[in-house]
């Protein structure tokens, strides 16, 4: 990938040896070989993180059928008795602390259906994070997860980090930088060479020769005109989750009285679960309020009654609070941290962001605090979450979850066609990549100069990695014969 400052016509780079004719667009050529150029490397950056993120995403959107076939034991009930009742939350708690003694219980999410057992996160006396699985008509502990260690436990650590922590992260969101690159100069590619493309499969159509290459490029420019779009919405409804951009995104916006998440004082993060990241993106104690200045809601013990006694409400009590304020069911209950902490009753809102609402619960009057929901987020916060829900295919019902699917099916196979169509066209035995030659004439395009440093300053990795990019170009490909043959540099 080069930059063309030059304003000399003459130093226009021609066509690679061995492009076919009709390949070659008869205007702007210089340009369309400079994005395919682009285009091509940024691909080759890309594509083995947009196929991790496909397979990973997919795994991620089918978690709840996948799941329970991989432990139908833990996950999914037997029939109950015409005589069996269901057990209130706080037996079910006592089981749990009684098959884990010394463990702290962090939250409990209700059963989402008549075949599906209470889940608990707890983490044990050793420090370890469980999932624990109890049947509420026991109650019985059914068993508990690593939910780290599970198919979409290791599929969310991979898609968020590649499990190797904020160097992973980087790595993630550096190709997704890229591939905003890739997306663009691919769109260009499409409107430009559509009559290059409609060409050459008419001629392999007349001539029997190379018609499965002209169908695969035909293919993978519609296919690729499709995901783009989407891509580009995946991409930038993901960034507020990385590391880096998503971080000082969110700096800057608390410094101006604003958010990207919901940071709802009291309400526990994630919601500790790997299983189901459906609930607001809300924090315990280290970040309140949007404006960071809030204080986190507090029980207020009360005196001791005549008995020695003082009344203290269970997550019973959390329960038919949440369920008097109006909140959806299955509700996820965080249980209070400290004694004076609370209980946070999350309502359920998975096909749905705009019902996110969440209820605290004094422990010891058993009165609700406050309540925090979609409607007191900040602007920003509002756009975020309805941006995570369409990342992770939940907002519309089954028109999002199979738009995500089919996104991440079409982004594989863009992610293997594009190889192939390189492969096919590659110089064999000349020593070189193939690649594209052509140098993108920013001084002679004030516009896409501006669009470049635009992209660069919004994305700094991707500003960051360009300017690496175009040293490597000027200081070594260029000055070392082997290597400028090798990358075809214009």
């Amino acid at each position: 990938m080069s930059i063309d400052t030059s304003t000399d016509p003459s130093s226009r780079s021609t066509p690679a040896e061995g492009t076919p004719r009709s390949e070659r667009p008869r205007s702007g050529g210089g340009l369309f070989r400079a994005f395919w150029r682009w285009h091509l490397f940024a691909s080759v950056l890309v594509v083995p993180v947009l196929v991790l993120l496909s397979v990973t995403g997919l795994i991620y959107l089918f978690r709840f059928q996948l799941e329970p076939m991989l432990h139908p034991d833990l996950m999914r009930l037997q029939p109950a008795a015409a005589t069996a009742v269901e057990q209130p939350a706080s037996a079910q708690l006592a089981a749990v602390v009684g098959e884990f003694p010394g463990a702290t219980v962090v939250s409990m999410t209700e059963p989402g259906a008549a075949d599906e057992p209470s889940r608990f996160s707890i983490v044990t006396a050793d420090g370890a994070a469980r999932d624990v699985f109890v049947d509420p008509h026991g109650p019985k502990v059914l068993g508990s997860l690593d939910p780290d260690t599970t198919l979409s436990g290791y599929a969310l650590r991979l898609h968020g980090e590649l499990m190797s922590g904020r160097l992973g992260d980087a790595v993630i969101e550096l190709g997704a930088c890229w591939a905003i690159v890739m997306a663009l100069t691919g769109y260009y590619l499409f409107v430009r060479g559509r009559r290059a493309r409609r060409l050459a499969l008419r001629r392999a159509r007349e001539k029997r020769v190379g018609l499965a290459r002209a169908r695969l490029r035909w293919t993978h420019a519609g296919v690729g005109a499709f995901v783009g779009a989407g891509l580009l919405l995946l991409l930038v409804s993901g960034l507020p989750w990385t590391g880096f951009w998503g971080e000082k995104v969110q700096q800057l916006a608390s410094e101006r009285g604003t958010s990207l998440w919901s940071t709802d004082p009291g309400a526990v993060s994630d919601p500790t679960s790997t299983l189901d990241e459906s609930l607001p993106h809300s924090h315990a104690t280290d970040v309140p309020w949007a404006l960071q200045e809030s204080e986190v809601p507090r029980s207020q013990p009360v005196d001791a009654g005549q008995d020695g006694e003082r009344s203290v409400a269970s997550i019973d009590t959390a329960v038919e609070v949440a369920d008097r304020e109006g909140l959806r069911h299955p509700f996820t209950v965080a249980l209070p941290e400290s004694e004076d902490g609370v209980f946070s009753v999350i309502g359920y809102a998975f096909d749905a962001p705009s019902d996110e609402r969440t209820v605290h619960v004094d422990r010891f009057g058993g009165q609700a605090i406050s309540t925090y929901g979609y409607d007191d987020y900040p602007a920003l916060a509002k756009v975020v979450s309805q941006g995570i829900g369409l990342h992770e295919g939940r907002s519309l019902g089954l028109w999002s979850f199979w738009g995500a699917a089919l996104m991440c099916v079409a982004i594989l196979f863009a992610c293997v066609s594009g190889p192939l169509l390189w492969w096919s066209r590659r110089p064999r035995g000349a020593g070189r990549i193939g690649a594209p030659r052509g140098r993108m004439p920013l001084r002679r395009s004030p516009l896409l100069l501006l669009g470049v440093v635009a992209l660069g300053v919004v994305l700094p990795l991707f500003g960051a990695s360009l300017l690496l990019v175009l040293a490597l170009d000027q200081l070594v490909l260029r000055r070392v014969p082997a290597l400028a043959q090798w990358f075809d540099v214009a």
